[in-house]
């Protein structure tokens, strides 16, 4: 049995598997005011093993941040969740634990169980508040000097443009796709992408705009990473692709435009397989399958 935990700014998802299957799922508040906020990570990890009579081979837990070097906590989340930098969870929960960016716990989630089961080679974007990724290479998670590898939502689409991103990238993809610019790029129009989805589909002009103008930029950004990484397939996670056809239409029609397609084969584009609890499913698998890395 294995336990992958996935640490959210809102919730703690918590997952227990065997070899071929979820036994259980939970969700419970993070608890992020509270100055003993760990706490409730170690109660989710006490929940799950208490409901198996066999031993507990591996534990994996996903993170936003950035690992360190051997995969025992996040080194790097500047600002955004105050008491995660540095913090050993296997010292603090009493087992040994593997760490994991949030995002290549996804990834790893879906290149083992989910829908790039085949694929030994994947481009993945999380398409939500910001924008996050990680990278498959021949079957492997690439997480690449100090671990901070796939984070595409950083790659500059416009060099000339202004600096909003975090890592100080200019021109940003996360600045034209992610939530957290909305607000700016439909000048205080629309706070959520759900809102600005509505209005697309109901044929406002400006939301018709905002919308299809991000998505052409995301297909810019996919071409650029098929011709470096040269992928199997794409996988798009995260809040924003629950616009389903009204993203994946478009989308698609912009590939059509931009994509190099040697032989006249393109790169599919698949939504994925699991959700809210990716980066706990991720993390279970991650630490059993690696947890000699």
């Amino acid at each position: 049995m294995y336990i992958g935990i996935d640490i959210g700014g809102t919730n703690v998802k918590g997952v227990l598997i065997d070899e071929d299957r979820i036994v259980e799922k939970i969700t419970r508040d993070t608890q992020r005011n509270d100055e003993n906020w760990h706490d409730s990570i170690a109660r989710v990890y006490e929940e799950l093993n208490q409901l198996t009579e066999e031993s507990i081979i591996s534990v994996g837990l996903s993170a936003p941040g950035v690992a360190n070097e051997d995969n025992r906590c996040i080194a790097f989340m500047p600002e955004r969740f105050k008491g995660l930098e540095g913090f050993v969870w296997g010292d603090f929960l009493g087992t040994e634990v593997l760490v994991l960016n949030d995002a290549h716990a996804a990834l790893w989630a879906e290149a083992k169980w989910g829908v790039g089961a085949d694929a030994k080679n994947i481009v993945m974007l999380t398409l939500g508040t910001g924008i996050g990724g990680g990278l498959l290479l021949n079957g492997k998670l690439h997480q690449g000097f100090m671990k901070r590898a796939g984070h595409l939502g950083h790659v500059s689409i416009n060099a000339n443009d202004n600096v909003t991103s975090i890592t100080g990238t200019p021109g940003s993809l996360e600045d034209a796709m992610g939530e957290i610019s909305l607000p700016h790029r439909s000048q205080n129009r629309y706070q959520i992408t759900q809102k600005l989805v509505e209005q697309y589909k109901k044929g406002d002009t400006w939301a018709t705009y905002v919308w299809l103008n991000s998505i052409r930029i995301l297909s810019v950004s996919i071409v650029s990473f098929c011709n470096a990484f040269s992928p199997d397939i794409v996988v798009l996670a995260g809040g924003i692709t629950k616009a389903g056809e009204d993203l994946l239409n478009p989308l698609n029609q912009f590939l059509d435009i931009y994509e190099w397609r040697p032989g006249g084969k393109s790169t599919p584009i698949k939504i994925a397989r699991y959700e809210d609890y990716a980066g706990a499913i991720g993390a279970a698998l991650y630490a059993r399958d690696h947890w000699d890395i």
